[in-house]
């Protein structure tokens, strides 16, 4: 059970309960927001269910008391603003933490797997290719991720699938050829591995239109 302060601000529950006293010193230094969270969505993190916001409102804090954070406690800042609306605060914040396997770094990054912002998919992509190889920190980590979070991850996959066939069709004729399916085979892998058999694949093979993914 998360600490009561989790009923003052919901971003404590971001993180496994371990991490509040962390948490509680990131949110000390981030601006007050006019509104709260948007769409909170839930997984489990190291068998703890935790609850992540869709958005985040807060404008990024000041340098200077940034700097007084200590490293953990600026990575779970970083994962924060990784849920910003705006996109550019988005990439910004996921590259100082897209290469950390640790468990409650890998949610922030799953999630935007499944958004619609080409340029983050790239950044990902690059920062997960030790994925493909197995025994890695990293391979082990999402895979055990995503076989705690399967319906999760489906549901990502469609995102995936949906936003290439929405936007970036004009660009990327075939799936196979667009980023987001590269960083899904490299997920696709991990949850394989970990798993210990074939893991769905829910994105189409070829480039034909993927009607029913939404």
């Amino acid at each position: 059970m998360h600490p009561l302060s989790d009923s003052r601000n919901p971003l404590i529950a971001a993180f496994p309960t371990e991490l509040a006293d962390d948490a509680e010193a990131v949110l000390a230094v981030m601006p007050a927001s006019r509104f709260r969270p948007l769409a909170q969505f839930s997984v489990v993190v190291e068998g703890e269910e935790v609850s992540i916001p869709g958005r985040l409102y807060n404008d990024e804090p000041p340098a200077d008391l940034v700097a007084l954070l200590s490293s953990r406690q600026r990575q779970l800042l970083h994962c924060l603003y990784s849920r910003h609306w705006d996109g550019r605060v988005r990439q910004r914040h996921l590259a100082e933490v897209v290469d950390s396997a640790d468990p409650w770094v890998i949610p922030f990054v799953m999630q935007l797997v499944g958004e619609y912002v080409v340029e983050i998919l790239v950044v990902i992509c690059d920062a997960l290719h030790d994925l493909a190889t197995p025994g890695t920190r990293g391979h082990l980590a999402y895979g055990q991720f995503i076989v705690d979070n399967p319906a999760f991850f489906a549901r990502t996959q469609r995102r995936v699938v949906s936003y290439w066939n929405c936007y970036y069709r004009a660009l990327h004729a075939s799936f196979r050829g667009y980023p987001g399916c590269t960083v899904l085979d490299l997920l696709l892998s991990a949850a394989s591995d970990r798993a210990g058999h074939p893991w769905p694949n829910l994105a189409p093979a070829t480039g034909i239109r993927a009607d029913g993914f939404r």
